[in-house]
């Protein structure tokens, strides 16, 4: 992820725009909140990347798939809120959809 890749190379004011162009563009269509997470986690503003992970939990963001081993997280594995974010029966855990459709035992 570009915006990212910008907060953690020290072009933080590239990231900051890019977040801005990516939210007027939620206005007209689908963002994933997971990519606003992201970017949000790697300019370590820890708050704004705690809420959009939130909202990527409420719409099943599929960069969750990903959250417990993805390293650009890191720098959030030792808040209490990452932990809660991995709990098995949350909305977009895959072991809790695979439970509600009949794949998981």
């Amino acid at each position: 992820m570009l915006g990212h890749g910008y907060a953690v190379s020290g072009k933080r004011s590239e990231a900051q725009k890019l977040l801005k162009d990516l939210q007027e563009k939620s206005k007209q269509k689908y963002v994933a909140p997971f990519v606003m997470a992201l970017i949000y986690t790697g300019l370590s503003e820890k708050e704004q990347a705690f809420a959009w992970l939130e909202r990527a939990y409420k719409a099943r963001s599929w960069g969750l798939l990903w959250l417990k081993v993805d390293p650009r997280f890191d720098s959030l594995r030792s808040d209490s809120r990452f932990t809660d974010l991995l709990v098995s029966d949350r909305p977009g855990d895959v072991k809790a959809c695979q439970r509600s459709s009949g794949k998981l035992q």
